[in-house]
């Protein structure tokens, strides 16, 4: 039997996945993370802990009965994304046995280089020519930002770094031995030129960048090392099984989903919620105006291989979606069921009777990147009761991810960004209710694949096609995903939201001042 490893390196936890040729889930096993917060805003985590959970995974899905490291054909991995490892000269050199980062990783979600990337605009010409430039615009979560923290606030670690290096790529370095990233995770770095697949010259000259530090750059299903006898005896895997580049976890995720050629789009409502696209060609957005353009991120599809170059994606995320239910729930009715909420918010008829919600808890980061944007109940009155509430709450949400998807339309429509089906990912995707509205809402059928293991799974179909089991990704998909639910849109109940639609939209433009006044008396 043929079987397939993928590797997902989490922020909470590293999982591992066992896959047949079918597609069929033969294992799967879960080891947790450490998160750091030194500082208020910061989020750190040792690269030695991911190594450690990778192995306790590994050793979980080996040591299924069913499952023999022999005949694992290829090992995958995906990550969170834009973290920054920095390495030693000695960490690059042997089997990976000695690789070791010269401090804790700062991740995605670290917000403490704003001056940075306020920098980085300055340099690049504004956001519209950064955008042009590197396909993205410069957010906190990015890794160039974190690079240039550490040079500026750490010059003794940083005098000491040989190379830098995206999370799984630090995994992959200790099972090869062999340092390398993929087109994807390179893409959402700010140093990347995505339109050739390779590194940006120009980008390391404007930011002072030695492009000797970056890692080379792979095809995603392309073979970047095998694994070596040390880590072998680490994991348990056989030594000289091939493992592939993989990607980012959104990369992985879509492709775990099924979503790998043009017109079909993810929508995953996780704490945040994140739409992906396929496309044919890059597209950039360039924004309506300077202070918009970078609202979408531009990346590199995780379709290529070794021979084959492989597509483009456009990604959103705002950052509070099904946190925002969360939210509601914990903060007024802790004590009842989710499923009560929403059996309450599904009785309450589509427009909640007037009542909308800003999901912007956190700030947002798309539709509208703002910092300072907050949340809000609009429309409220004395008739409204707990499932006017909710339901404003999820349609607000799905609102905001309707939004995200007209970006699409508008940056792509000639390259298949505009969506005709959407794939549905996440917690949102769990119950019946909170499908069907994102149905009406899109306006477009929404369907369910046949697994939920996401970038894991992504991450073993990357494998498979580097193995040789399948040509492409997109074979690989259609070999192993199919829909186990389609729902249509009902017409009149999208009638109705595009109405609302078009009082939501203008919501945050006509708060946002507001919303920025009412941030000092928060930091006061």
């Amino acid at each position: 039997m043929c079987c397939l490893l993928g590797i997902d390196i989490g922020t909470s936890a590293t999982k591992a996945v066992v896959c047949d040729h079918r597609g069929t889930i033969l294992a799967s096993a879960a080891s947790p993370h450490e998160l750091l917060t030194p500082q208020p805003g910061w989020s750190e985590q040792d690269p030695e802990g991911w190594w450690n959970a990778t192995v306790a995974a590994i050793r979980g899905v080996l040591s299924n009965a069913d499952i023999n490291a022999a005949e694992v054909a290829g090992v995958g991995l995906s990550g969170q994304m834009h973290g920054s490892v920095l390495l030693p000269k000695a960490s690059l050199a042997g089997d990976g046995s000695n690789a070791r980062a010269l401090r804790p990783a700062l991740l995605w979600n670290d917000q403490r280089t704003a001056s940075q990337c306020a920098a980085i605009e300055r340099t690049a010409g504004g956001r519209a020519a950064l955008v042009d430039m590197v396909g993205n615009a410069a957010l906190t979560g990015f890794t160039l930002p974190k690079l240039l923290w550490v040079r500026e606030h750490e010059p003794e670690v940083w005098a000491r770094v040989a190379a830098w290096c995206l999370p799984k790529d630090y995994v992959r370095l200790r099972l090869t031995g062999e340092l390398a990233t993929d087109v994807g995770d390179a893409a959402g770095t700010l140093l990347f030129d995505v339109d050739r697949r390779q590194w940006s010259d120009r980008a390391h000259a404007l930011f002072d960048m030695d492009t000797s530090l970056a890692p080379r750059v792979l095809e995603s299903c392309a073979l970047a090392g095998r694994i070596t006898p040390w880590a072998a005896a680490q994991t348990g895997l056989c030594a000289g099984t091939p493992v592939v580049a993989g990607s980012g976890d959104n990369q992985c995720g879509a492709a775990g989903a099924g979503v790998v050629e043009p017109g079909l789009v993810l929508a995953t409502l996780g704490t945040s919620g994140v739409i992906y696209a396929h496309t044919n060609e890059p597209r950039k957005d360039s924004g309506a105006s300077a202070t918009l353009a970078g609202r979408v991120h531009t990346m590199c599809a995780a379709d290529g291989t070794a021979d084959s170059p492989g597509h483009w994606s456009l990604t959103g995320c705002m950052l509070s979606a099904a946190g925002s239910l969360a939210w509601l729930h914990d903060a007024l009715f802790p004590d009842t069921p989710y499923d009560t909420l929403l059996a309450e918010a599904q009785a309450v008829p589509p427009g909640a009777a007037g009542l909308v919600f800003l999901p912007h808890l956190t700030g947002e980061r798309c539709p509208h990147p703002d910092p300072s944007a907050r949340g809000a109940f609009v429309g409220l009155t004395s008739r409204h009761g707990r499932g006017h509430l909710v339901r404003a709450v999820v349609e607000g949400v799905t609102l905001t991810m309707r939004q995200i998807l007209d970006i699409f339309a508008a940056v792509g429509v000639d390259t298949g960004a505009r969506a005709t089906r959407v794939r549905l990912g996440g917690g949102g995707a769990k119950g019946a209710f909170w499908r069907q509205l994102q149905a009406d809402i899109y306006g477009l059928t929404v369907e369910l694949p046949n697994t939920e293991e996401g970038p894991a799974f992504g991450a073993a179909l990357m494998a498979g096609v580097g193995a040789g089991v399948w040509n492409d990704l997109r074979e690989a998909c259609r070999s192993t995903i199919c829909v186990t639910e389609s729902r249509a849109s009902d017409a009149k109940t999208t009638a109705t939201y595009a109405a609302l639609m078009g009082e939501y939209q203008q919501l945050y433009p006509d708060l946002r001042e507001r919303f920025a006044a009412l941030g000092t008396f928060d930091r006061s």
